[in-house]
C-alpha cells in the first residue's frame, strides 16, 4: 500500500527520472537537455523527444508542436492528477492532442513512481463528419439573421426553429387565432403545422378542430426576443410604405 503512494510534483525535474527508465526499459539511450529538447532518446534511427511540465497548457502544445519539426515521436510528460476523471474535458483535451499527433505521458510519482501511457504520437485521421457538415449548413442557411451572441450562456438560442415558431406566434399576436393553412399563406412558412401542433415551447392554445391562438407563453417570448420580431414587422412596414 505504502508503495502506491503518490506525491506532489514541485519541481519538472522530478518527472524526468520515471520518463528516463520507462524509455530505457525500451531499449532507448536517453539524453537530457539537448538542444532546448527536455529529453532525447535514440534506438537506432528512431528518436522520441519528451517535454517535462508540470501541467498541460497551451505554451507547452506550442513547444511540443515545434519539437515535431525534428521528430514524429514527441511525447508530453505531466504528473498524473490523484483523481483522474475521464469526462468531457478529459476526451477534449486527448482529441487534441490526438489531433496534433503528440502522445502524452502521465507520471505518478512515489516510492514506486510508474509511467500510464494515455496516448501515443501516431497520424491522426482528419476525416469529416459529413453529417454534422450539413447540420450546420441547414441550420445557419435557415436563420434570417444573427439573433445571437457568440458564448453568451443562460439566454435560449434563437435557433432557426424558434426562429420559425416567433413568427408564427408573431402572426397569431397580428391577426388573431388562425388554421396552419391560413397561417402559410400569410408567410408562416411550410412547419407550421408541425410547429403548432408539437408545440414544444407551450406558446400556443387549440381551439376547436384545426384552429390556434396565442398563449401566455407565446406572448412572453415575443417579449423575450423583440430583435426578432423586429426583423419580421420590417417587411411589413416596408410594404406599408410603398
Amino acid at each position: 500500500m505504502g508503495g502506491k503512494a503518490r506525491v506532489a510534483c514541485t519541481r519538472e525535474t522530478e518527472l524526468y527520472a520515471p520518463v528516463r527508465a520507462w524509455l530505457e526499459a525500451q531499449g532507448y539511450r536517453v539524453r537530457s537537455e539537448v538542444l532546448g529538447c527536455d529529453v532525447v532518446a535514440t534506438r537506432g534511427d528512431d528518436l522520441v523527444v519528451v517535454e517535462l511540465k508540470r501541467a498541460l497548457g497551451l505554451p507547452l502544445l506550442v513547444q511540443a508542436t515545434q519539437r515535431q519539426r525534428a521528430s514524429d515521436s514527441v511525447y508530453l510528460a505531466v504528473p498524473r492528477p490523484p483523481r483522474l476523471r475521464a469526462d468531457a474535458r478529459w476526451r477534449g483535451t486527448l482529441h487534441v492532442l490526438r489531433r496534433l499527433e503528440l502522445g502524452l505521458l502521465l507520471v505518478a510519482l512515489g516510492r514506486r513512481a510508474r509511467i500510464e501511457v494515455a496516448l501515443h504520437p501516431l497520424p491522426y485521421d482528419r476525416r469529416k463528419d459529413g453529417a454534422r457538415r450539413r447540420a450546420l449548413l441547414a441550420e445557419a442557411g435557415a436563420r434570417s439573421g444573427d439573433h445571437n451572441t457568440g458564448g453568451s450562456r443562460g439566454r435560449p438560442l434563437v435557433t432557426a426553429y424558434r426562429e420559425q415558431a416567433l413568427h408564427v406566434a408573431w402572426l397569431l399576436e397580428r391577426h388573431g387565432p388562425a388554421a396552419p393553412r391560413a397561417l402559410r399563406a400569410m408567410g408562416g412558412g411550410e412547419r407550421t403545422g408541425a410547429i403548432l401542433y408539437q408545440d414544444v415551447y407551450g406558446w400556443f392554445v387549440r381551439e376547436g378542430r384545426g384552429r390556434y391562438a396565442l398563449g401566455a407563453g407565446g406572448r412572453a417570448a415575443l417579449a423575450t426576443f423583440p430583435e426578432v420580431v423586429a426583423a419580421l414587422r420590417e417587411p411589413v412596414d416596408g410594404e406599408r410604405a410603398s
